[in-house]
């Protein structure tokens, strides 16, 4: 893919969601799946894809998110010819502020977009877990010579009012769009994937920053005022694995599939696509003469001492002996005590959860500091 292709990716949400684990970095900085952070995938995504113009919006918490964004050496997006570059708020003549919505965020960064003068810009959300490259998206965007082409996904009918919901034509152009309707028209959920011809977006976004009643967003502002006006907008159907990791739940859930070997995206296959990461560096992992490891993914560094199933355990790790630990993900450096058990949990960065207690239920739960004193 040429560089008439630029991606944004939108990573400066809050995360509240996420309680303590967003306390001190950006939620797309969130580790997942034992060696990953969530920001991992949308960029390998680009990379596979040939998109080696990239922006990243960063606003809260943003530093460690920078800091791991760097130059793009881990994505091999640093070269003569590649750019991935952070993009936090910034004063202009105007005044400063944070961004205000998606489509606003966008608009903030107008002039780094006009430097780079392509011809599409890809938006994606900085918070999502799957794999893919865009190329097919885009030869849809430009074959159907759509305005803009969104990205979705089928879900489940009773989920749907949780999603902005497409209603399509038999080509799969978009007629109506629901931004989380209690009533929803189809199951065709938005992925918050975009590709938009620059030269009209841009338009829009202009128009949206002078209409002081507007919420400056995509789902509520840009593609409803698109559609009113006649632009065209095509739907691209996306058959993979697809998740929102935007709650506790929904992190753990998404891990577990990983962990189970439950879904359709295998990380481990090369072939449609690398998830790139960072090297730890960390030694290889030990299991004790007395640990037992069952249906569960163990990084490097790690040390089970105890007994674990179906868990995700990240490194510099310990599971101490005569720990427990079931539908666990288990965040770098945690330490689970002697005489723990600890049963659907996130166990947050450096956690150390003591040993003599029965933590966890039914419900995901979040133990983080000294869990169980």
């Amino acid at each position: 893919m040429s560089n008439n292709v630029v991606a944004m990716i939108l990573a400066g949400g809050k995360g509240t969601r996420l309680e303590a684990l967003t306390k001190k970095v950006a939620k797309p900085a969130v580790s997942f799946a034992a060696k990953y952070r969530i920001i991992d995938f949308p960029i390998s995504n680009c990379a596979n894809s040939g998109i080696n113009q990239i922006g990243v919006l960063t606003q809260y918490e943003s530093t460690f998110l920078d800091r791991y964004v760097g130059n793009g050496e881990k994505w091999g997006l640093n070269g003569v010819h590649s750019l991935l570059t952070s993009l936090a708020p910034h004063q202009t003549e105007e005044g400063s502020s944070w961004y205000e919505g998606t489509a606003d965020a966008i608009n903030e960064n107008i002039d780094f977009l006009d430097d780079l003068d392509p011809d599409y810009v890809l938006i994606l959300s900085g918070d999502h877990i799957y794999k893919c490259t865009y190329n097919d998206m885009l030869a849809l965007h430009i074959q159907s010579k759509a305005d803009a082409t969104i990205s979705v996904i089928e879900v489940d009918p009773k989920e749907a009012s949780r999603f902005g919901i497409m209603a399509v034509d038999k080509n799969d152009v978009i007629v109506e769009f629901q931004e989380k309707p209690k009533k929803p028209k189809s199951n065709l959920a938005s992925m918050g994937v975009y590709i938009f011809s620059w030269k009209v977006l841009r338009k829009y976004l202009k128009e949206d920053h002078k209409d002081e009643k507007s919420d400056h967003d995509f789902g509520k502002n840009i593609i409803p005022n698109m559609l009113n006006t006649g632009r065209k907008l095509q739907a691209y159907r996306f058959k993979g694995y697809w998740r929102d990791v935007g709650t506790l739940s929904s992190l753990h859930e998404a891990n577990m599939d990983i962990a189970l070997n439950r879904c359709s995206m295998d990380l481990s296959d090369y072939s449609t696509g690398r998830i790139y990461t960072a090297d730890t560096h960390s030694v290889a992992q030990y299991i004790g003469p007395k640990g037992s490891v069952k249906s569960s993914i163990v990084n490097q560094g790690a040390v089970v001492l105890g007994k674990v199933d179906t868990c995700v355990i990240s490194n510099e790790t310990v599971i101490e002996e005569g720990a427990e630990c079931t539908r666990c993900v288990i965040m770098q450096g945690a330490v689970v005590r002697k005489g723990a058990r600890v049963n659907n949990a996130i166990i947050g960065p450096d956690t150390i959860v003591e040993g003599d207690n029965n933590l966890g239920k039914d419900d995901v739960v979040l133990l983080t500091g000294k869990a169980g004193l």
